[in-house]
């Protein structure tokens, strides 16, 4: 009763969301008694305490009705947060930068016919399930591009997701604003010197998976993994708009593009 008597008394009705660490918890108890804590169909605005691990929670959870997401961390790395502050957080999320967002869309067939649709904010992996490479089949479009990569695997990432595993894998920092996908390998093995490609947003990209039996991949969404794939098509939702909230000076555009300069 006192947390929806003094949401009434904000000019935004807010949400908390905790990672379940103890100190996202108590984070949350306190914010929550403060400001007023109310259920996530009736928020104006969530706001996510812990990691990046738990704001990428946040926006799948919301993804068919996208809500803006402010983070703070209460967690490890935190690239995706907002620093942790108890006082002032209304006005800091009403002069907060927004950063949209659009998921990827994946949609796989496996060796038996099985097809499944998920999302990734980040990027859509396939990976090698056994010692042996994976050897794939790479189509933009619907027109062949590559005949044959032998690897470990390869991913599709998104702008918001280039400096997440694609990036560990020596793929490109796309700028937030960017109309673009990148498509890089993992451990090229043939042809060895492919480095990946930049590819328009609004690009289909399909792999198959060549001797899918002999060596089997799995492709991951984000966290959702589907096994023994014989085909996967990644496309960029584009009707789908996420949006972050972050302070002025520290918006995901600035840090991403503050990552090009980290050496």
């Amino acid at each position: 009763m006192q947390a929806r008597r003094q949401a009434s008394k904000n000019s935004l009705a807010i949400a908390f969301l905790s990672s379940g660490a103890p100190e996202a918890d108590e984070a949350k108890a306190r914010l929550a008694a403060r400001y007023g804590d109310v259920k996530l169909a009736d928020a104006d605005v969530i706001v996510a305490l812990g990691g990046d691990g738990l704001m990428l929670q946040a926006l799948h959870q919301t993804i068919k009705s996208p809500k803006p997401i402010y983070g703070m961390n209460r967690g490890s790395v935190g690239f995706l947060m907002n620093e942790f502050k108890e006082s002032g957080l209304v006005k800091r999320i009403e002069a907060a930068r927004k950063s949209i967002v659009h998921p990827l869309v994946m949609r796989t067939i496996d060796v038996v016919g099985q097809t499944t649709t998920a999302r990734a904010i980040n990027e859509v992996s396939l990976m090698r399930q056994s010692y042996q490479a994976a050897k794939l089949r790479i189509l933009v479009d619907g027109e062949e591009q590559m005949a044959e990569l032998i690897a470990d695997g390869v991913l599709v990432a998104s702008p918001a997701g280039s400096t997440a595993y694609n990036l560990s894998v020596n793929g490109p920092i796309l700028p937030l604003r960017a109309p673009l996908m990148a498509l890089t390998p993992i451990s090229a093995f043939r042809p060895r010197r492919w480095r990946g490609a930049l590819l328009p947003e609004n690009a289909h990209v399909s792999i198959e998976i060549l001797e899918a039996d002999k060596r089997p991949v799995a492709a991951t969404a984000d966290r959702i993994e589907i096994r023994n794939v014989a085909r996967v098509d990644v496309s960029m939702d584009l009707d789908t708009n996420l949006v972050l909230l972050h302070d002025p000076g520290h918006s995901l555009e600035e840090r991403i593009l503050r990552e090009q300069f980290r050496y």
